[in-house]
């Protein structure tokens, strides 16, 4: 009885038969479904129950949550409901709908495709983190760039026991800079696991702030759609966290969901998004989970963000209910667009003065600029390491906090220095390097 899959479970996998969803899901995910419990019954009293509603742990007055004034004074533009009421687990359902309009305005290619409603996850990290819950089995690889966000690895490695399987962002050698597609391709096929492979695709790339060309972009859709082409089923992940940063002419400037998604029945593509970057409220913990696979039913997506929602339930229940109504109004107001360029302009001149600087600098001879055209990052290469070394000089000598990843990257957020301190922060960091080296 051990693994025996429960009967609301059999039903969400009797609908997905069929589909790249259900040769895609992992042995949790098979066994996951959404529970009639109280959440559920509580959903179906707060749409019928017009006398009393004894259903929901929380405390009412006068039909409105009760609240303690103290905490309240500070969101005085905020209704009760909109504050201290549980979410539904999906996420409140008028930001679910705001938001794929949102994702269909950024990326208009998608809106003659069938995709998910957007499921509300408590951050990006909790949305790749139900996505490995949901696809990856115990020992399985998970294809990563080798420039990877290092929270993949106690995701997919620690909380689920899969690996890790690393091609090279950029090519090596002579020639211009740019993805190394071949060894993406190579790895994937290498890592194919029961007829199936998992990919983590991150663009605008952490640490090193780079992103496709129009031309890398539509070369990689075509590699994976050979891929798919030859039976194997594919889970590809768009870590979108820094989506819409980009700054340079020729940049593939939508998501790369926008080219996998309904493209293939052997594909099933998965963006992972949110306010966090793209709206600046980082501490809101709001982000969501959009499907899209080639050929699936309304009733087969219902089914797959049930599954969802399932694992969402057992681990925090349900997202934050004052995050998602601010981004509500915000989303909905008058100001928002005009608001989110003035961010991106001001990030943009930071991205120029990084460039500037960068374009006239003497680099020593063990230190190069990896590429970057987008994001809040950019890294230093120390070819014969010691990029430890430099962080911890940066740090207690000049005051200079910075990343250093496997003692050879040097990762620099631009994006956390004003414009008018770029200068010096680059100054006291070559300088460190000169010394260093």
């Amino acid at each position: 009885m051990k693994n025996e899959i429960p009967p609301l479970a059999r039903e969400l996998n009797e609908i997905l038969e069929g589909s790249v969803i259900m040769d895609l899901l992992s042995d949790f995910g098979k066994r996951f479904y959404f529970p009639k419990g109280i959440i559920s019954q509580s959903a179906e009293a707060k749409e019928h129950a017009h006398r009393f509603n004894a259903t929901v742990g929380m405390a009412y007055s006068g039909g409105q949550p009760m609240f303690l004034p103290s905490v309240h004074r500070h969101l005085a533009n905020l209704q009760p409901e909109e504050i201290y009421s549980y979410a539904p687990t999906g996420g409140v359902p008028e930001l679910r709908k705001l938001w794929k309009e949102q994702i269909i305005r950024k990326n208009p290619a998608i809106a003659d495709k069938n995709v998910s409603l957007p499921l509300v996850v408590p951050g990006l990290t909790a949305g790749i983190s139900v996505l490995a819950d949901m696809f990856v089995e115990v020992g399985a690889p998970v294809v990563v760039a080798d420039m990877f966000w290092g929270n993949y690895r106690l995701i997919v490695a620690g909380r689920r026991q899969g690996t890790l399987a690393t091609f090279p962002l950029f090519k090596k050698g002579d020639g211009a800079p740019g993805l190394d597609l071949d060894a993406l391709e190579t790895t994937v096929r290498e890592s194919v696991h029961n007829g199936r492979a998992t990919l983590i695709l991150n663009f605008p790339n952490n640490p090193t702030g780079y992103s496709p060309t129009q031309q890398e972009a539509a070369a990689l859709r075509d590699r994976l759609l050979a891929i798919a082409d030859e039976g194997i089923k594919l889970l590809v992940i768009h870590d979108d966290a820094y989506f819409g940063l980009f700054y340079e002419p020729g940049t593939y400037t939508s998501s790369l969901f926008n080219e996998l998604a309904d493209v293939h029945p052997n594909i099933l593509a998965a963006k992972v998004d949110g306010g966090t970057k793209e709206d600046l409220t980082w501490g809101f913990r709001v982000g969501f989970i959009t499907f899209s696979a080639g050929g699936a039913t309304t009733e087969q997506y219902e089914a797959l963000v049930k599954k969802g929602m399932g694992a969402i339930r057992a681990a925090v229940s349900n997202c934050s209910r004052p995050g998602q109504s601010l981004m509500i109004h915000a989303i909905k107001s008058e100001t928002y667009q005009q608001e989110k360029q003035l961010a991106f302009d001001e990030l943009k001149k930071r991205y120029l003065a990084v460039k500037e600087i960068l374009a006239s600098a003497e680099l020593p001879a063990n230190v190069r600029v990896l590429p970057f055209n987008s994001g809040y990052f950019m890294a230093f290469e120390l070819l014969e390491g010691g990029a430890e070394a430099l962080r911890l000089k940066l740090l207690h000598e000049k005051g200079i906090g910075t990343i250093s990843i496997e003692d050879r990257y040097l990762r620099v957020a631009f994006a956390a220095i004003d414009l008018d301190k770029i200068p010096e922060l680059y100054r006291e960091i070559l300088a460190s390097m000169k010394k260093t080296g």
